[in-house]
């Protein structure tokens, strides 16, 4: 697996996704910007990958700080938290890890200035490291739900590139692959930018598990087909009442694999969970450029001037939503009252 950020002395390197599978190239971020950048530009992505690279950013932010009086220290980096905040709207990992490095300064009040950026960058290495471990629990959780012989369809990438390493949705068909279990991965492309054709394949690839891609609309064909076992996504929030919003396209599947009386599955670690939305009508939307749409690698590949609409997520209702898997374990509806309960353990 291919590491998907890091620390590098006193920067922080990420892979930079744009440039996969055909280049492998890390891209360095030096400044707070940088990071902000990186991850707008989707050069990182994936909720809790996002989730990371904000603690880190803030924590390299950090270092621009001169002031050592504790008041004037924490006024600046409450700037750098609220632009960090901005960076992409959806996906509250990003959020939850701003949150958690804030609490931290406040809970420093005594100290200096440097004190408080040393914890800050020790803070960042552990929601990395802590991520990692997550997600080996969500797989090692999610195995149950595997059969011992399985074709397993899958939407955008929940790997190990989409989080701090090993993956969510993937990272249960990784436990399931080194558990020994049959299994092979239906990809869906996902468009405009691909991340399954050009992210996820190239991950399964790499770990040799068997894998087709198939362009988005086929996916119903293949459910009908009999062909599909099980659809796990990942996620990028989910609401108190089980509302799941993820890659524009999930909403569809979720329907057709109801319809056809195909399980689908979310894996998530905790931090994607926000209770304080009652559903997925609250979620913000990403809208990304039109320009995604009409072309690829650069290239215009749509009449010029056509119009485009380009959300970047859909919901999908909890209704449709079979388990979803957690570092705590597998929940399962009423996910008003299963939600509640896993959140407080």
């Amino acid at each position: 697996m291919i590491p998907t950020i890091k620390w590098e002395n006193d920067s922080i390197s990420l892979i930079d996704q744009r440039k996969l599978p055909y280049q492998r190239e890390w891209l360095v971020c030096r400044t707070i910007e940088e990071v902000i950048s990186a991850i707008k530009g989707m050069a990182i992505r994936g909720a809790p990958a996002i989730g990371v690279a904000a603690a880190m950013g803030l924590a390299l932010g950090s270092q621009s700080i001169q002031e050592e009086k504790y008041t004037a220290f924490r006024n600046r980096f409450t700037k750098l938290a609220r632009d960090m905040e901005k960076a992409r709207p959806t996906a509250v990992n990003l959020k939850w890890a701003v949150d958690r490095m804030r609490n931290l300064v406040e809970r420093m009040e005594d100290n200096t200035g440097g004190e408080i950026k040393k914890a800050l960058r020790s803070e960042s290495q552990s929601i990395l490291d802590e991520d990692i471990a997550i997600n080996r629990n969500i797989g090692q959780n999610g195995l149950e739900l595997i059969p011992d012989k399985a074709t397993i369809l899958t939407h955008c990438n929940a790997g190990a590139l989409a989080t701090g390493g090993y993956g969510t949705a993937l990272g249960v068909v990784r436990a399931a692959h080194e558990a020994r279990k049959d299994i092979h991965v239906i990809v869906d492309e996902t468009r405009p930018l691909l991340q399954g054709l050009r992210l996820t394949a190239f991950e399964l690839m790499e770990d040799h598990i068997p894998a087709t891609v198939i362009v988005d609309s086929a996916a119903g064909y293949l459910m009908r087909k009999k062909v599909i076992d099980l659809v796990i996504t990942g996620a990028d929030r989910i609401t108190s009442n089980g509302d799941m919003a993820n890659k524009i396209g999930t909403y569809q599947l979720a329907v057709m694999a109801k319809e056809n009386h195909i399980p689908f599955y979310v894996a998530a670690p905790l931090s994607t969970f926000d209770t304080s939305l009652k559903s997925g009508d609250q979620v913000p939307i990403e809208e990304r450029d039109p320009h995604e749409v009409v072309s690829f690698a650069g290239h215009l590949i749509g009449p010029e001037g056509v119009n485009a609409f380009n959300p970047a997520f859909d919901i999908t209702p909890a209704q449709y939503i079979s388990a979803m898997i957690t570092e705590k374990g597998v929940i399962t509806p009423p996910y008003s009252n299963s939600i509640k309960q896993v959140m407080i353990r």
